[in-house]
């Protein structure tokens, strides 16, 4: 009878073992199900005591990722494997995602708090009546420069960059959509361009852009800025505002030729486990004081229009983070270009970074 109790009990204990290793492989993918809830989001894009407000409010554990790119966040996506419950693309991405079927559907009858978010960036191209998104932050790509260098009147457009005086010190942001647009916005074009002939004088011109590029990185402008390393930088309006938080003799414009305007917005991938969760943190995230809370603590534009309301006024006011309508009809949003001009701008801004070599 012993031996027969000894028997169960290991068999017992091999279940049991098998049952949490099971559970902590789960885990690992992200797929806890409905206790867990599954986050893919750019690094340090949310105020991290969101995410601990978030938790004790909700009772779920998040499992929080990162990517450093809308191309890497697709490929890990569809490649499969995590099944993450939420994640943050861009417009352009948004629409790609929804042309290969990643994407589940948003039941706005399950949405509370998307009447906070202004009309404005609701119902865009890239996503007509919002059925597969909800806006998350915007922003812009511009110019930081720094005052005791460069005086005001003498940064207002892209072709400001190529003046002979600002030999070396000119940083770039590492991306070939942005570099490529702000050439071909230089010119008149539209940063979507898909003739060839523009996008031959967009890199001919990138090309006489060459002596005054001191390095072509991203995230480090912020550090270069700060520190006074280069007169002149490419950057987004968000990482703008933490240089501008740096070091008071920066400042960022918008060229007034135009430029990108950029949305990154919420989605619920087609493999997620936990959509009540999902469904959660939308709504936590629609809510003004969250959105505020956010937005203050990245320094991106919220979307949110009762959030807005609740930043200080130094912030909400200011119009190089909070452009007007009348310079925002000046700005594009990056499209899909589809696989073969995607290639093609990646091909040429290659090109151009060998150039410099």
């Amino acid at each position: 009878m012993k031996k027969l109790q000894s028997l169960f009990l290991g068999i017992f204990a091999i279940i049991l073992i098998l049952f949490l290793g099971v559970r902590q492989l789960e885990k690992a993918s992200g797929m806890a199900g409905a206790d867990t809830l599954t986050i893919y989001n750019w690094g340090d894009y949310i105020d991290p005591a969101l995410i601990k407000k978030f938790e004790k409010e909700s009772g779920y554990k998040v499992n929080y990722e990162t990517f450093d790119s809308n191309e890497a966040m697709f490929t890990k996506i569809q490649q499969g494997g995590t099944a993450y419950d939420i994640t943050i693309p861009s417009e352009y991405m948004i629409q790609k995602m929804m042309k290969k079927n990643m994407l589940l559907p948003i039941d706005h009858k399950k949405l509370t708090g998307l009447n906070n978010i202004d009309e404005r960036f609701l119902n865009l191209d890239f996503d007509p009546q919002n059925k597969y998104s909800i806006p998350y932050f915007w922003g812009t790509l511009g110019i930081i420069y720094n005052d005791k260098f460069i005086d005001e009147d003498q940064m207002k457009h892209w072709d400001d960059l190529f003046r002979p005086e600002l030999k070396d010190n000119v940083m770039l942001i590492d991306g070939a959509r942005e570099v490529m647009g702000l050439s071909l916005n230089s010119l008149g074009y539209s940063l979507n361009s898909k003739n060839d002939q523009q996008l031959r004088q967009a890199t001919d011109k990138l090309n006489t852009l060459t002596s005054n590029v001191k390095a072509i990185v991203a995230d480090e402008i912020k550090m270069y800025m700060i520190n006074e390393e280069s007169a002149a930088a490419v950057t987004f309006s968000g990482e703008a505002s933490e240089m501008l938080d740096g070091n008071e003799h920066l400042h960022y414009v918008i060229p007034s030729e135009g430029s990108n305007l950029w949305f990154d917005n919420i989605v619920i991938p087609k493999t997620a486990k936990n959509i009540q969760g999902s469904y959660d943190f939308i709504n936590f995230m629609l809510k003004p004081e969250n959105a505020a809370q956010n937005a203050e603590y990245i320094g991106y534009s919220t979307p949110n229009k009762a959030a807005k309301k609740l930043l200080p006024k130094e912030i909400s006011s200011d119009e190089q983070f909070y452009p007007s309508d009348e310079v925002i009809k000046h700005l594009e949003v990056y499209k899909d270009l589809g696989a073969e001009y995607l290639g093609i701008y990646n091909d040429l801004f290659l090109e151009f970074k060998m150039y410099r070599k």
